[in-house]
């Protein structure tokens, strides 16, 4: 079983500032832990800027052509010797982000091990803040035994979906660690 280690409202606490607001990426990307990169769309599609920024995998958490949804794929970055994986996460309000938890800091894992630990990894969705950030999380918590707080105390900006909030509803909405 999943377990979160805080409540919705200490989640909501945790993200927002004394009066309540909540803080938005200022940047279009920001390195929020050693070679993580997470951001916005924009990023992903300037193949430039990934390769001057040294990027050796992508990791698409808005797969898909709808409207909600960044359409690229490996075959958007063939040539350019960075690996893409992607996931067709949906951000409304019932979609359950956590069964692609595993798989995706599986590919984060792998990403920074490459070629002798030299590997960096841009993690994106649409905006920056949703999808891509609430993955970030998850891996710093499966793969570095963090515990919410601790893993939200990294640069990560996370807008608090009603998706993202149902996720730790649905796992009790209480007390416990992640294992």
């Amino acid at each position: 079983m999943t377990d979160f280690g805080v409540s919705v409202q200490q989640l909501n606490d945790l993200l927002s500032d004394e009066n309540g607001h909540f803080s938005m990426p200022s940047r279009d990307f920001n390195e929020v832990y050693p070679r993580i990169l997470l951001g916005n769309e924009s990023v992903a599609r300037n193949v430039k800027l990934l390769q001057q920024l040294r990027v050796t995998h992508v990791l698409n958490a808005a797969e898909g052509d709808s409207y909600m949804h960044v359409k690229t794929g490996a075959e958007y970055y063939v040539g350019t010797d960075i690996i893409y994986h992607g996931i067709p996460a949906n951000d409304i309000d019932y979609f359950n982000l956590s069964i692609y938890f595993e798989e995706c800091a599986d590919f984060i894992a792998q990403a920074l091990a490459y070629k002798g630990d030299r590997g960096k990894v841009y993690v994106h969705c649409q905006k920056g803040y949703s999808r891509s950030a609430t993955v970030v999380v998850a891996y710093l918590m499966l793969r570095h035994k963090l515990d919410v707080r601790a893993a939200l105390a990294t640069e990560i900006r996370i807008h608090i979906t009603a998706g993202f909030q149902s996720l730790w509803r649905e796992e009790g909405d209480t007390q416990r660690h992640m294992t």
